[in-house]
């Protein structure tokens, strides 16, 4: 609609719902991603992901962090949304996270499949369906990285949850999550 050419087929599959196979295609860049649990994750299936070797996670003020707006703008998921990005971008001495950068492209899939090749360090997003990210959570998971729950406390969320917070791998994923959570302002409603 926009000729923006970040956009994607995905395709996923969970067992006993957990995110086992993911493919992700974006047909205008003729860019594969895929993953078998316990196969390791690639991109155009020869180059092993992450694309280089991860470095570690220090501090927020290094991360490139793309996030969604998603289609519901009201209530109080819009308000947790736009209360956290505020958080994340403002100064430390204002209370903030001063990441390096934030991020919207507009699709769940190639988000996650950012973070695993290593482009982003991390994604933040709730609204999105399991059909939106089974094949991205596989990949990432595949490429060293974690998924989280987007509300703070949750590490094992459901592929179902809808709440989603993605981590490149590398050393300090549980801290660069937990500085993250201390930044979200409120708690998602949607996946409950």
């Amino acid at each position: 609609m926009h000729r923006y050419p970040y956009v994607s087929i995905s395709l996923g599959l969970a067992i006993e719902r957990e995110p086992t196979v993911g493919i992700v295609y974006n047909p205008f860049t003729q860019t594969l991603y895929s993953a078998i649990k316990g196969q390791g994750a690639y991109l155009n299936q020869t180059t092993k992901l992450p694309l280089s070797p991860p470095t570690p996670l220090e501090t927020l003020n290094t991360c490139l962090v793309a996030v969604e707006w998603g289609s519901d703008r009201s209530g109080n998921d819009f308000k947790v949304k736009s209360e956290t990005f505020k958080k994340l971008a403002a100064t430390k001495e204002n209370g903030g996270g001063m990441v390096h950068g934030l991020r919207s492209f507009g699709s769940a899939a190639l988000n996650l499949c950012g973070v695993a090749s290593g482009g982003l360090d991390i994604y933040w997003e709730a609204g999105c369906w399991a059909w939106d990210v089974c094949a991205g959570w596989v990949i990432l998971k595949e490429a060293g990285g974690m998924v989280v729950d987007a509300n703070p406390g949750n590490w094992n969320p459901e592929v179902e949850g809808q709440r989603y917070l993605a981590v490149r791998g590398g050393e300090g994923q549980k801290e660069i999550i937990e500085e993250f959570w201390s930044l979200v302002d409120g708690a998602f409603e949607v996946g409950t």
